[in-house]
């Protein structure tokens, strides 16, 4: 490690240079395998039959540590259980006694699959991204993964041709998602990478977004954080999904606000102000109410819209009833897996709508312990005050202005498999940040002391204590303790 030759001036300003040579410290922590491991499953569906029962890649893993983990996170030994623990847990007891009442022939294998899924993914989170180092090396490691797939992405928006899908059917005695075809747009094939569809890998491609930009800040350079979030949001704009264009122009647009009034402590106070204004306009002056203009002006085509329209209506017309159209709610235990009542000229069950599919499959309770949950975890991570933890507070801003994109873009689009388990591992991986303690990079070098030729500094964000050793020469030494690394020379 080399510290540049700083020339000293006052005595409190030999910390700044500490300070800047060790801003990135706490991103050199290294992404746990079993991380590696899960995010790589994620992202190549490799799937193989184990005698009536089918298995992805990804659910082997979480089988194999779903029970030690759960099981540490229920002792506390990730921390205090928290009450969003405790709602997306009774999300899947109500969502195994509403299957068991709707559809008991299917409820070990849905509620397996789903459960393994939601649950293992988001204890994957709490459990392995509960520190600095590891939420840095996970910003670092998607950032890497989406630029990886660039090329697989060009080649198929040009082609239409999947490569990774189609050289996992190549392999023997296994198999992976379907090609999903889907009608090209502005002269492009849609992209859907090794998902099992092209919504997917632009929601994954959305939430490495802020991770390069805003996460990685004070550790990479303005250019290679812009060039790598260009090539993120091209990956994400390759999908020609509306809903990963959504997310990620929310998240610019909020990145821009937090740049243009960075000097205004109620900022986003302003911006929630903004919005309930907007929101009361458009009710005013619109004869639709504001969420169909939402929707209309979030999908491609007014088509689309307006099948997102009719999906928003009869769905809650399924879960609470209406006797204009002859539909018996089932606001208690959902309608399970069972077709829902729709218009007849609707030839597709798909229900566009991620929350609004909650609700209908497992009732309002099932809906409220997901829902609930999720907001209360990102309500107590935004109240969070870091200030004066520069790194802590980007890494706060990064995840809240990802799931405030993703919360919006689930109201446009339904999330299952893979994406379903990532976007929750990746909720949990924020969890850290509600109990996080903010502290100072250094402690400042005293005045009272100039002569005093060792002082010791402290590195919050590291495993190793340093030794800070200045002498009257205009040079500082940065030392490890003895026993904390190797015996090796840290020059100027």
């Amino acid at each position: 490690m080399a510290v540049t030759k700083q020339t000293l001036g006052r005595e409190p300003s030999r910390a700044a240079p500490v300070i800047k040579a060790f801003e990135g410290i706490a991103l050199a922590g290294r992404l746990p395998l079993p991380v590696w491991l899960y995010l790589l499953a994620v992202i190549i569906p490799i799937g193989v039959n184990l005698g009536p029962v089918y298995m992805t890649t990804l659910r082997l893993i979480l089988v194999g540590l779903i029970v030690p983990l759960m099981i540490q996170l229920l002792s506390g030994r990730f921390g205090k259980v928290s009450i969003v623990d405790v709602l997306f847990i009774l999300h899947i007891v109500w969502a195994t006694i509403s299957m068991t009442v709707v559809n008991p022939d299917r409820v070990i294998e849905n509620t397996g699959a789903a459960g393994i899924e939601f649950l293992g993914g988001y204890v994957m989170g709490r459990a392995y991204i509960r520190t600095p180092e590891a939420f840095g090396a996970l910003c670092r490691a998607l950032g890497l993964i989406v630029l990886c797939s660039l090329p697989f992405a060009l080649v198929e928006t040009v082609t239409g041709r999947p490569l990774l899908i189609e050289a996992i059917r190549k392999l023997p005695s296994v198999s992976t998602v379907g090609v999903n075809v889907q009608d090209g747009r502005m002269g492009l094939e849609r992209v859907q990478f090794g998902f099992a569809h092209p919504i997917h890998y632009g929601l994954f491609c959305s939430v490495a977004f802020s991770m390069a930009w805003v996460g990685l800040k004070d550790w990479s350079s303005n250019l290679n954080r812009l060039l790598t979030s260009a090539a993120i949001a091209a990956c994400g704009f390759l999908a020609l999904s509306s809903g990963a264009l959504l997310a990620i122009f929310l998240q610019i647009g909020l990145i821009f606000w937090a740049m243009l009034f960075a000097a205004i402590k109620g900022r986003w106070w302003w911006l929630v102000a903004l919005f309930a204004l907007a929101y009361v306009v458009i009710d005013l002056l619109s004869n639709r109410t504001p969420i169909m203009v939402f929707l209309h002006y979030a999908t491609f085509s007014a088509h689309t819209a307006y099948w997102r329209t009719i999906i928003f209506e009869w769905g809650v017309a399924n879960i609470i009833g209406s006797a204009e159209k002859g539909i018996i709610g089932s606001p208690w235990f959902g309608i399970g897996l069972n077709d829902w009542v729709r218009p007849w000229f609707m030839y597709s069950g798909s229900m566009d709508n991620f929350w609004l599919v909650m609700a209908v499959r497992y009732g309002i309770p099932g809906f409220l312990t997901l829902a609930l949950g999720y907001f209360i975890g990102l309500r107590r991570i935004i109240r969070r005050d870091f200030n004066g933890d520069r790194i802590l507070s980007q890494f706060r801003l990064a995840w809240v202005f990802t799931f405030m994109g993703l919360t919006f873009t689930l109201c446009t689009v339904h999330i299952w498999t893979s994406i379903y388990s990532f976007a929750f591992f990746f909720f949990g991986a924020g969890m850290w940040l509600i109990t996080a303690q903010p502290q100072t990079p250094v402690t400042a070098v005293s005045e009272e002391s100039p002569s005093q030729r060792d002082r010791r500094v402290s590195f919050p964000y590291t495993r190793f204590a340093r030794q800070v050793s200045t002498d009257n020469s205009d040079q500082i030494r940065i030392k490890p303790d003895r026993g904390s690394l190797p015996n090796k020379t840290y020059r100027e």
